[in-house]
């Protein structure tokens, strides 16, 4: 069952109950209370304006305003309708979670890895739609290592690699076979001794596509793989940066996994220092195979190639 069940939508009449379009009800306290009490009876603007959570960014006003017009009995039972079938998928998907719960508890159990204290996370607000209970203690619990230390990896993101992976990775011997098996890795079609193709395959896994999720996410992050992901965007297209990126969030999954190797991120300054330096070592490489030597600017304090 997909998590992302929607809300109901709030049709009354047009353009009164217009609650979608004004505060994003499906998404909010006030949008649930409101629809409560309008299926409960209430049809006065002013009470329903008053149910207004203070984190909701439309005024009181605006509320209100967006209340105001003629109700249509139909529609009102078609909204009465959709919170039931709400209220009844949100039921399944607790149960859901509390089985989720106790089946990661006896895992858990049964590995016994867990031995250092869990860090604090790094995000502390919560996602939309994960699970009642607290997932990065449970995987912590049950593998041993904390995958959410791996920019881009959620508590959510990383059970259900978990769930497409598995926590023993010894099948793969390697890094690269775990990479190639996920169609992560260029599918080099040699013909001849010379490389024809070196597209990556086509695929629909699942595991694949969640770490391509990762790439997309960590790609707006002041992180070494955030620097990475922009500058292989800006040189040869998102598509191949999220891929590249992608591969990148799996070997970190592997090693960790695999070798309980922890992640510690260098920082997007770091990485675009390690990629200058390694940018002029082969800039002065060259230079010498042509007969040249590369010299800084006398005065520079951040030093150019000439």
């Amino acid at each position: 069952m997909k998590r992302s069940h929607q809300k109901p939508r709030a049709r009354l009449s047009t353009p009164p109950q217009a609650l979608v379009v004004t505060i994003h009800l499906r998404a909010t306290w006030t949008g649930m209370r409101i629809i409560r009490a309008v299926v409960a009876g209430e049809r006065n603007p002013d009470v329903l304006a008053t149910y207004r959570d203070v984190r909701c960014h439309s005024s009181t006003e605006t509320i209100r305003a967006a209340l105001v017009g003629n109700d249509r009995e139909e529609h009102v039972f078609a909204l009465r309708q959709s919170l039931e079938l709400y209220d009844v998928y949100q039921a399944k998907m607790l149960d859901c979670d509390r089985k989720l719960e106790a089946l990661i508890a006896v895992l858990s159990n049964k590995g016994a890895k867990a031995g250092a204290k869990l860090s604090k996370p790094r995000v502390k607000t919560k996602q939309v739609n994960t699970p009642t209970f607290d997932v990065r203690a449970a995987l912590y619990g049950m593998l041993g290592v904390d995958l959410t230390e791996i920019h881009g990896l959620g508590p959510s993101l990383s059970l259900k690699l978990i769930g497409e992976c598995g926590t023993d990775l010894r099948a793969w011997p390697s890094a690269k076979h775990f990479t190639s098996w996920r169609c992560l890795a260029p599918g080099n079609k040699i013909s001849g001794g010379k490389v024809l193709s070196s597209r990556t395959r086509r695929s629909s896994s699942r595991a694949a596509a969640l770490l391509r999720l990762a790439a997309t996410t960590v790609g707006r992050s002041d992180t070494a793989l955030g620097a990475f992901y922009r500058r292989l965007s800006s040189r040869a297209g998102k598509s191949k940066a999220v891929t590249a990126t992608a591969r990148k969030i799996a070997v970190l999954c592997y090693n960790t996994l695999r070798h309980g190797m922890p992640y510690r991120d260098p920082g997007a300054d770091q990485y675009e220092r390690q990629y200058r330096s390694r940018v002029l070592a082969n800039l002065q490489r060259r230079a010498k195979s042509l007969g040249f030597v590369l010299q800084a600017l006398p005065g520079d304090a951040n030093p150019a190639v000439s």
